[in-house]
């Protein structure tokens, strides 16, 4: 048979390994299908012409940079464990390189790899790993059915967690697809875990892994199946809750009743209160093909994100089909605290400088309103001329510039009024900032949300810090 371009592409596409292959300045010219969807990519477009310095995958890139110009050289490199980054956290990966000739003289190199962290973890702790489904729990599905029997289960499963590894998730997922089969995907990201890893080590990152797995697994075994996508992030397979409500009973029950997120995870050294961000997108109904499904759950958990985390967000068109995350991201907080600065100075008082700020704080914060309290106590709204409640006693809960909560506790122990001002209103978190001017206290900012265990963010306390110093100068 005679090796075509097409036969090539065939080839290389249903391995499992990560494929790729460069030119002699080590600049990638074609990967695989199964390396597009380690890294998360649709396209090679993103990477071809760049090496691994230009993509920032190595924390140091040097040895990698030696390795390939030995190759080049004329070496060949069989299984050399090393690690990348992917999505924020380093893995370690099993790589073999050969240099490409066209007839005497080298033009590239092309390589493969495989991920090796789960059994590198294994190794050093000898436990925690855990198996969560059955070959009869996995038969059920009829694209597990056809393939049980030809593979083994460890195979399909993902070595730590025991949920399904992200290669059959993604099989999984557009097996479903092929035969129009509806399910909604779900993509999980748990919030601030490489802080866990830093403070309590990997091993508290492992177990807290396997004890939301587990979690998420029993939640839904009724309904769909569980895999993990890469590092902390998970994704849930649900063939039962495909429309708007039966979506947003799931994903009410997940957050309020569930054991599996918004749980505390407890270590040797410590515990640590665990929660997730969600993006959801269901099939065939919001997108039919497996990129454009991806790209919308993605573009779900980036607005979670984006939004305080620890919540969920699923597609639906006439809220979110003109959302431009490029648009929301592109600016950095200094570019945004310019741009704040820029806008306040063309205004002249304290209500119109608010006034002024709105849209912009809309567009980067996602706030539908901006509270305020004065010298008098009454809290008052930017937009809505008729709000005015009693929070003379928020003065009480100030000890500081900044105060934040995701719950109302200590607000209603040292602040009742300002509590029963919020309770009132549906507020369930809060982020307050002092406006002062030397010595003199002039009022208060007031972001309250309607949901409880918000997880307020840096660049967010940040932008409204610095709104209330822009208005120091003006009397409320």
């Amino acid at each position: 048979m005679k090796m075509t371009e097409e036969l090539f592409d065939c080839i290389i596409n249903i391995s499992h390994d990560c494929v790729f292959w460069k030119d002699k300045d080590r600049r990638f010219v074609g990967v695989n299908q199964a390396f597009l969807d380690y890294y998360g990519f649709d396209s090679p477009d993103v990477l071809i012409g760049k090496n691994d310095e230009d993509m920032g995958w190595h924390t140091d890139p040097e040895p990698f940079k030696q390795d390939e110009l030995r190759v080049l050289s004329g070496e060949s490199t069989y299984k050399v464990q090393g690690k990348c980054i992917i999505r924020g956290e380093e893995r370690d990966i099993l790589a073999s390189k050969q240099p490409l000739y066209d007839g005497d003289e080298i033009v590239g190199l092309a390589g493969s790899f495989v991920d090796i962290t789960d059994v590198v973890r294994s190794k050093n702790k000898n436990d925690g790993s855990q198996v969560l489904y059955t070959l009869g729990e996995l038969r059920q599905y009829p694209y597990f059915d056809r393939l049980i029997d030809e593979i083994s289960l460890e195979e399909i499963l993902d070595p730590l967690t025991g949920v399904l590894n992200r290669s059959y998730s993604i099989k999984f997922v557009r097996s479903l697809i092929t035969t129009k089969t509806p399910f909604t995907f779900t993509i999980i990201d748990l919030d601030n875990f490489k802080s866990i890893n830093d403070t309590f080590g990997h091993a508290a990152g492992d177990k807290t892994l396997t004890q939301v797995t587990r979690g998420l697994a029993e939640f839904t075994k009724d309904c769909g199946l569980v895999g993990r996508f890469g590092g902390d992030e998970l994704l849930l397979v649900d063939l039962k809750h495909i429309t708007r409500e039966e979506k947003l009973d799931f994903f009410k029950n997940l957050y309020g009743n569930s054991k599996a997120l918004r749980t505390d995870v407890y270590f040797d050294n410590g515990s640590a209160f665990i929660t997730g961000t969600s993006g959801a997108a269901t099939f065939p109904y919001d997108a039919d093909e497996y990129s454009d499904l991806f790209g919308l759950i993605d573009k779900m958990l980036y607005l979670g994100k984006h939004r305080g985390r620890n919540c969920y967000r699923f597609y639906e068109e006439a809220v979110h089909k003109n959302i431009e995350i490029r648009k929301i991201a592109k600016d950095g907080i200094y570019t945004n605290m310019h741009k704040l600065k820029i806008d306040l100075e063309k205004e002249k008082g304290f209500e119109k400088k608010l006034e002024k700020a709105m849209p912009l704080l809309s567009e980067i914060l996602q706030m539908q309103d901006l509270l305020y309290v004065g010298p008098d106590g009454k809290m008052k709204a930017v937009l809505n001329k008729n709000f005015s409640e009693d929070a003379s006693d928020l003065c009480e809960l100030m000890k500081d510039d900044m105060f934040s909560e995701s719950t109302l506790d200590l607000v209603k122990k040292y602040s009742p009024k300002f509590n029963q001002a919020l309770i009132k209103n549906g507020f369930e978190s809060v982020l307050v900032c002092r406006i002062q001017k030397d010595d003199k206290i002039k009022g208060y900012l007031v972001w309250a949300v309607r949901r409880s265990l918000r997880i307020w963010q840096e660049n967010e306390c940040a932008l409204i810090f610095y709104l209330a110093e822009l208005l120091a100068d003006e009397d409320l």
